[in-house]
């Protein structure tokens, strides 16, 4: 399949996005590091500490505001990615591996997003996850066992916090910032393959000697 101009563009986009995703990962990640030193996963613990990170930690809620913008910016930006690798035709068998980790990587970053949704301990947050746990258990068979393993097998309390809590930190986390770079390398090296597989026009445009002209060559 031939690449236009608008394909290459749409896909150089694509990457310097991948670029922009990975850099707000480690933003969220650094941030979510400085502020674990102060929060404390726990019903009644988990608001008051982020208060007191808004309100008596140096530059806490600076911190706060940036985790929170990075977050929803990754889902944001993956999403928008997702419709230029389109739009650039990137739907080739050598386009697979940045296709997964592009869609797994927005899954993770809304996963990341919806396992925080309790972390603030609010009554907005209370009350969409309760939400959320009656839709989870309605899937058939499993989502008994679901709401078992994120609440703790009972009712929303400090056990509940602390699971998601784990979840949030130790494992989408972690698979997000992998995920982010696997999606850059992979996007990088499939450019650079396209760019090798491309027409050489210092080479392909050279005269050609007439069929059975001696053409003396050095010795």
């Amino acid at each position: 399949m031939q690449s236009t101009q608008f394909d290459k563009i749409m896909r150089r986009i694509a990457t310097i996005l991948s670029v922009v995703i990975l850099a707000l990962c480690l933003i969220y990640v650094s941030t979510g590091v400085l502020l674990s030193f102060y929060y404390e996963p726990t019903a009644g613990g988990a608001y008051n500490s982020l208060k007191m990170i808004n309100t008596q930690v140096p530059y806490g809620w600076l911190f706060w505001r940036a985790h929170q913008v990075a977050g929803n910016a990754v889902i944001a930006i993956a999403l928008i990615q997702i419709v230029v690798m389109f739009l650039g035709r990137q739907f080739r068998k050598s386009w697979l591996t940045a296709w997964v980790s592009g869609i797994l990587l927005t899954l993770s970053a809304i996963g990341l997003d919806w396992t925080a949704m309790i972390l603030d301990w609010t009554q907005e947050g209370y009350w969409r996850f309760n939400i959320e746990l009656g839709t989870i258990e309605a899937i058939p068979f499993i989502g008994g066992q679901m709401r078992d393993i994120l609440t703790g097998g009972g009712a929303i309390n400090t056990v509940t916090v602390e699971h998601l809590y784990t979840i949030h930190s130790y494992l989408i986390l972690v698979a997000t910032l992998i995920l982010a770079i696997v999606h850059l390398a992979a996007l990088l090296w499939q450019e650079w393959e396209m760019y090798q597989e491309g027409p050489r026009p210092e080479i392909d445009n050279l005269p050609q000697p007439p069929e059975g002209e001696f053409v003396p060559t050095q010795s």
